[in-house]
């Protein structure tokens, strides 16, 4: 179905064939799409490093509020290069008063004052407008957002924490070392009843446990891309983000460019495909007749099955969550197994939505398979997303609205929200079935905390319309007869020019900024300096700790203008503690700038040598360690939060995306990790002293001694390491975040 070789490939006479030992892997890969793009990006410093200049930027309404703060703060005059500001993860205005909508209300003053597209609430998803509206054959993209993926339309989309939009909007580069490239050749063609999703699940799982993609670009190929249409690749390249790939880019071909056309921007298409003799550092090939229909357990899209697997082992997998959840969250009690009957596996809900499930194609199908059938009038419901108003208008006019309304589905506006809890949530130990991107802990809605728990399980649309058709009971759609067309799709952007603010090249800078209440500046950040002490506010021992544990979603996305406000929020559902912790550091840390001598510092430095001469060069801060922190979204705020209250440093194994690293480094939080198999022994409320640590950083030094301070106040060595740090990043530590980065340029 999906194998991965770890195989040095080229690409001759149109078909990957295995390279020599021999083979110029540097050279080859500038015959690779990705590095045909890249290049004709980058600027020429021969560094090692590539410095790249996007073609435009998309945020949504959790993010450009601060990206444009830290921006204004750093100098920001006009935008430079095309800037869309969608509406789609804060649009439900009913959560902390007036506070979405004042988010609103800032983003389309800032589009007029700096020259930015703004598209309103409901009017599309933040991937859906990007798509339809920048993407074109050869571009790139970067997003303040995980998923910013367009490599079916020939784009290459990154999506990156907000400083680094930020850097692009101060007309600076997005730095990264070059990236392998993974040929994924693609055969066949999908079954009735197999959708992207399938796809995407069953590629997520052959590849995201070993990291075997990390920081990479897939690049799609292959005589089975024939066989999809636009909205079948999409639905699969905007999953690729949970293989914690870099980017993604697919040979392009007459449907992508019947695509642009039917866009109306038939200047957009080229054909991309592979030079000849291009070189792959490895390759990952996809079966399509092989997929089987599939579903995603919590609380990972890895952890997957096939849907016949999972309803004929249902009870054994199925207690395997519950233990993870029990583990996980010992004050909420998941109860799955009671879902097991005996004509099968019941769920609570179903739902198609966002940048992977509510696309055109998905929908025509769902409702085809609910033709003449009913949702039911029990527990089980079922709501439907469409990603942007063209695509609800394409469905009224096609009749599938309609369809799928006779069949008791609502109809909902476009939105986010069902992918990280702010919408649709579940009862409690509900299980709620989902064409969307992501199943992590509370991306659902949940509070386990408070001793509410429910989940949710990934299945494509197809599967979750044939489960509503048969009751609620979870059924591969590729068991049902039904009968489907692929419908000719009609774009009709007249609402975006009735309702959407297009200000590119037309900045105003003397409007004025309308900010609401909530709307605040970031406080008072400090360079780094001589030594640092740290204190572990929080230690995690979890295989993985994703960017919603650090900074949870839903409710908190009212308060991602106010970083005070935010910050109460960080670690809240996994570690409890960790914001109270972190705030009495902070205290003393403040009062140790004051000149005062506070108990807890004189103690730990005292272990450690004179801490009265310590105290006047060794900074105070908290610590998280995890053991591989940072999978999933690209929310700047799950690093931001933690300086906030006063976090210095991370200490772990490994980084689980790029984009998490990158996002500590532009808030001036240090990158430690620890060798493989070093052992880290230690828990919250002990300390970690690194001396030396700003000249360290200054000098390019990535082993860095450091020593353990027990309870007992034992002294133990550590060997901490800083890999790979660009000069920017250097710079930006020392400073001590991206804003004072650029405040030093500015004195």
């Amino acid at each position: 179905m999906i194998k991965y070789l770890q195989q040095g490939m080229q690409w001759l006479h149109g078909a990957p064939q295995k390279a020599p030992e021999n083979a110029d892997r540097v050279a080859g890969r500038n015959g690779t799409i990705a590095y045909q793009i890249m290049n004709a990006h980058r600027d020429q410093t021969n560094d090692g490093i590539m410095h790249i200049r996007f073609d435009a930027l998309v945020s949504h309404d959790i993010t450009y509020v601060g990206i444009i703060q830290t921006a204004r703060a750093s100098g920001l005059k006009e935008f430079p290069i095309p800037y869309a500001m969608t509406n789609c993860h804060n649009s439900l205005c009913a959560v902390g008063g007036t506070i979405n909508e004042d988010d609103h209300v800032f983003g389309l003053s800032a589009a007029k004052k700096y020259g930015g597209i703004y598209v309103p609430a409901n009017q599309s998803v933040i991937h859906s407008y990007a798509r339809e509206e920048l993407a074109a054959c050869g571009g790139m993209i970067l997003g303040s957002d995980s998923h910013t993926r367009y490599g079916a339309l020939g784009t290459m989309g990154v999506g990156e924490g907000g400083p680094e939009l930020v850097k692009q909007l101060l007309k600076n580069t997005y730095d990264v070392k070059p990236p392998e490239v993974v040929l994924c050749y693609v055969t066949g063609a999908p079954r009735k009843g197999v959708g992207p999703h399938d796809v995407a699940l069953a590629l997520v799982k052959a590849t995201f446990a070993e990291g075997l993609v990390k920081n990479k670009v897939l690049e799609f190929v292959g005589p089975g891309l024939a066989n999809l249409p636009y909205d079948f690749r999409s639905g699969i390249d905007v999953m690729t983000t949970e293989t914690t790939c870099l980017s993604s880019i697919w040979a392009t071909d007459a449907e992508i460019e019947r695509y642009y056309q039917i866009h109306g921007r038939p200047q957009c298409y080229r054909k991309l495909e592979p030079a000849e003799g291009a070189y792959y550092d490895s390759i990952i090939t996809i079966e399509l007749d092989k997929v089987e229909s599939m579903i995603a357990l919590p609380f990972h899209p890895s952890n997957a099955y096939t849907i016949h697997e999972f309803l004929a082992n249902a009870d054994e997998i199925l207690a395997g969550v519950e233990a993870e959840a029990k583990k996980k969250f010992p004050k909420a009690h998941l109860d799955l197994r009671s879902k097991v009957h005996e004509k099968g596996v019941l769920a609570d809900q179903g739902i198609i939505a966002g940048c992977s499930g509510g696309l055109f194609d998905n929908i025509v199908e769902a409702a085809d398979i609910l033709r003449g059938g009913s949702t039911g009038n029990g527990y089980f419901s079922m709501s439907v997303y469409p990603t942007s108003v063209p695509t609800s208008l394409a469905l009224t006019r096609s009749g599938k609205t309609e369809a799928l309304l006779e069949a008791g589905v609502v109809i909902k506006p476009s939105f986010c929200g069902p992918c990280f809890g702010a919408g649709d949530v579940p009862a409690n130990n509900g299980l709620s079935l989902r064409h969307t991107t992501r199943n992590f802990p509370n991306r659902e809605g949940s509070k386990p905390g408070e001793g509410q728990i429910s989940a949710v399980a990934l299945m494509d649309a197809r599967s979750i319309a044939a489960t509503a058709r048969n009751g609620g009971f979870i059924t591969a759609a590729t068991d049902v007869d039904y009968e489907t067309e692929h419908l000719p799709y009609s774009f009709d952007n007249t609402v975006y020019q009735k309702r959407c603010y297009y200000g590119f090249g037309k900045a105003q800078p003397d409007a004025e900024l309308i900010l609401g209440p909530n709307i605040t500046d970031w406080p008072k950040m400090y360079p780094l300096t001589d030594n640092m002490l740290l204190e572990l506010a929080a230690v995690i021992r979890d295989p993985v700790t994703t960017t919603d544990e650090l900074i949870p979603s839903g409710e908190t996305s009212s308060y991602r203008s106010n970083p005070l406000r935010l910050s109460e929020f960080a670690l809240s559902r996994r570690v409890p503690e960790y914001v109270g912790r972190s705030k009495a550091v902070a205290k003393d840390e403040a009062a140790r700038r004051a000149g005062e001598k506070p108990e807890k510092l004189v103690r730990a430095l005292s272990c450690v040598g004179d801490a009265e001469a310590l105290l006047r060069n060794t900074q105070f801060g908290s610590c998280v360690f995890a053991n591989k922190p940072g999978d999933g979204s690209a929310r700047e705020q799950a690093a931001s939060c933690q300086k906030v209250l006063g976090g210095f440093a991370n200490i772990c194994y490994e980084y689980a995306t790029k984009r998490y690293r990158s996002n500590c480094i532009n808030w001036g939080i240090v990158p430690f990790t620890l060798a493989e198999g070093a052992e880290f022994p230690y828990e919250d409320g002990e300390f970690v002293f690194v001396p030396g640590i700003r000249e360290a950083i200054s000098q390019g030094k990535e082993e860095i001694p450091a020593k353990a301070i027990r309870r007992d106040g034992t002294v133990e060595d550590l060997t901490l390491y800083v890999k790979g740090l660009t000069e920017d990043e250097k710079t930006i530590i020392l400073e001590g975040c991206l804003m004072n980065y650029y405040a030093a340029q500015n004195r």
